[in-house]
């Protein structure tokens, strides 16, 4: 398509493909291995009670090499979650999406079921060759092996499944001599997997040969043609004498082609500004992301070693008191055996909650990790802390948001002239373990 003046960037609604396969994550592994190999997909997308993860090609791979056994529940597998948009939010809002590892997005609908998955192959698609500089080529921004990887051609098929799991890459490419001779991608593995290979082959014998390659000296717009028109990832890019010289990702066309945009959009200022705008709403969303923990809202705990240093200050100016926290719930780690972590996860956010209702503004609490956390009392001295680390012990002990018994243990200080926040934190620590050791649901104080 043309851009004229009154174009609108597509939304990921509109390129997201809608014919997804996908399991529940109650099924096995080899249940999800049969459908992959059935519908030849490389991936497969795992609903888990509306929380949507990606089963990929090297999630596996440890199983087979390990020739451990494929019959296990996908709740035993570690998967990768996928980041969630709407299908009406547009395709510069996958520009934050396109920092992570994770190349598909999950798309859903108002009422966050699935509706479809976004691929960079699809905003790939979406993108108009015509508004790139011809004349930019891939010399200008190569970044040499940053996706993938080119091997000799005798090494051990094993070998480089290992590598490949140990990188978490997608590919690598096989060379002769420093020409390429072949690739090696996760459709490889599909294949040897489902005729059961023999590993100790050299991988020369499991590769896809001929590599289509492109000259250094290609433009971008070359180079996106060629991505639509193989449906390929990437493009394994030669010099002059046909050596490997590097390989370009879909990401990193993707990453120039927004940056093209830009410079394109400048000339149309209604669509500068809805730029301005969504960079501005992204910026407050990254500074919020990084001051907060996700699941709880708390300050994390760069931004609570931010805010100590500060109220450190104050205190040592004005010779106040002030002191600090440190909760633990009890067994959660058996809560989170016995029910799953999402019900864990539910009482983290309780036990949050819990403790903001009893604090005043000027404190500041934080998830410290895991199931620790940690608060911080202004103008407050130990017995003081004492008292409303008691008054939060109960509120915790007393909660009937679930079947079983919550309680936390209490290490309580008081923060002294001479202290850094490790200091305190040591002490305050120190107390936890006193308090665990005497028996859990307690408050101890150093």
């Amino acid at each position: 398509m043309r851009y004229e003046v009154n174009m609108r960037f597509p939304t990921v609604g509109e390129i997201a493909t809608t014919s997804v396969v996908t399991i529940k994550r109650d099924n096995t592994l080899l249940e999800a291995i049969e459908i992959m190999c059935e519908q030849g997909h490389r991936n497969v997308v795992v609903d888990d009670s509306g929380v949507f993860f990606i089963l990929r090609i090297n999630d596996f791979l440890d199983t087979k090499i390990r020739e451990q056994g494929l019959d296990i529940s996908l709740h035993n597998v570690e998967l990768a979650q996928l980041p969630v948009m709407n299908k009406n939010e547009t395709i510069l809002d996958t520009m934050e999406c396109l920092s992570c590892n994770i190349e598909y997005i999950c798309v859903v609908n108002d009422d966050k079921t699935l509706y479809g998955i976004v691929t960079h192959t699809d905003i790939t698609s979406s993108i108009d060759p015509d508004t790139l500089m011809n004349n930019f080529c891939l010399h200008d921004f190569l970044k040499l092996g940053r996706r993938a990887r080119w091997i000799e051609q005798d090494l051990s098929t094993k070998e480089v499944l290992d590598e490949m799991r140990n990188s978490a890459s997608d590919s690598v490419i096989i060379v002769e001599d420093k020409k390429p001779i072949g690739i090696f991608t996760t459709k490889d593995i599909m294949r040897i997997i489902r005729k059961n290979s023999n590993l100790d082959l050299p991988i020369k014998a499991h590769m896809s040969s001929p590599v289509e390659s492109m000259s250094i000296g290609g433009s971008v717009k070359e180079a996106l043609e060629f991505l639509k028109q193989k449906h390929f990832k990437r493009v394994v890019v030669v010099d002059e004498m046909g050596n490997m010289a590097g390989v370009v990702t879909q990401k990193e066309l993707i990453s120039l082609t927004y940056s093209k945009w830009a410079i394109f959009m400048k000339e149309h200022q209604e669509e500068l500004n809805l730029i301005n705008e969504t960079l501005i709403s992204k910026n407050k969303k990254i500074e919020q992301l990084a001051s907060r923990d996700p699941l709880t809202n708390l300050y994390n705990r760069y931004k609570f070693s931010q805010l100590f240093d500060s109220l450190y200050e104050t205190m040592s100016q004005n010779s106040s008191k002030m002191s600090l926290i440190l909760i633990d719930i009890d067994y959660f780690k058996k809560i989170n055996d016995t029910y799953g972590h999402n019900v864990g996860d539910e009482v983290l956010v309780q036990i949050s909650e819990l403790i903001r209702r009893l604090l005043r503004e000027s404190d500041v609490v934080g998830r410290w990790g895991g199931e620790e956390f940690v608060v911080l009392l202004p103008l407050a001295n130990l017995e003081n802390a004492l008292n409303i680390a008691d008054q939060i012990r109960g509120l915790i002990e007393g909660q009937t948001a679930h079947p079983f018994k919550i309680t936390a243990s209490f290490g309580v200080t008081e923060v002294k002239e001479s202290d850094d926040l490790k200091s305190v934190i040591d002490r305050a620590d120190t107390a936890l373990y006193e308090a665990k050791e005497s028996g859990r649901n307690r408050i101890k104080a150093r």
